[in-house]
């Protein structure tokens, strides 16, 4: 039991990926679109989330995973990926902007890198309306240099 909140599947903002943006794959400069150029591609593709609320308080607990894939021109080391993750209103006017960096290993003898992201966020639900009417979104940033 949660005695000062509740929580509640039923209610809870839906989490899920932005549209087109559970992808995100980075090109040699000025080759965007050649496949024979990439050198990494970031992908999303589960979700999972958990609401506390506590009276017009929302707290949302998410998490996100998939991997990140060494591309033919890329190299061996850390890659950075940037995220971001928002709440939305019923009109989808962002409530809540959440910048987030994926940072995975890969190397030639270890071309695939997997993640794993979780973290929180709260906002407040203005009276009269209900926490189902908001939802949750991630996807990778493209404004970043061969974002493709």
């Amino acid at each position: 039991n949660n005695p000062g909140g509740t929580e509640l599947a039923f209610g809870c903002p839906r989490f899920q990926v932005w549209t087109r943006d559970g992808f995100l794959t980075i090109y040699e400069t000025g080759r965007v679109g050649d496949g024979l150029a990439v050198m990494h591609r970031g992908e999303i593709s589960k979700t999972a989330r958990e609401c506390h609320i506590e009276g017009n308080r929302i707290t949302v607990k998410y998490g996100f995973s998939r991997r990140v894939l060494l591309g033919p021109k890329g190299r061996t080391g850390i890659v950075t990926m940037p995220l971001n993750v928002f709440v939305a209103a019923a009109k989808r006017e962002k409530v809540v902007n959440d910048a987030v960096q994926v940072k995975v290993d890969v190397a030639v003898d270890k071309p695939i890198g997997y993640f794993s992201i979780v973290r929180t966020v709260s906002f407040t639900v203005p009276e009269g309306s209900r926490p189902a009417e908001y939802e949750l979104y991630v996807g990778f940033d493209r404004n970043v240099p061969g974002a493709g």
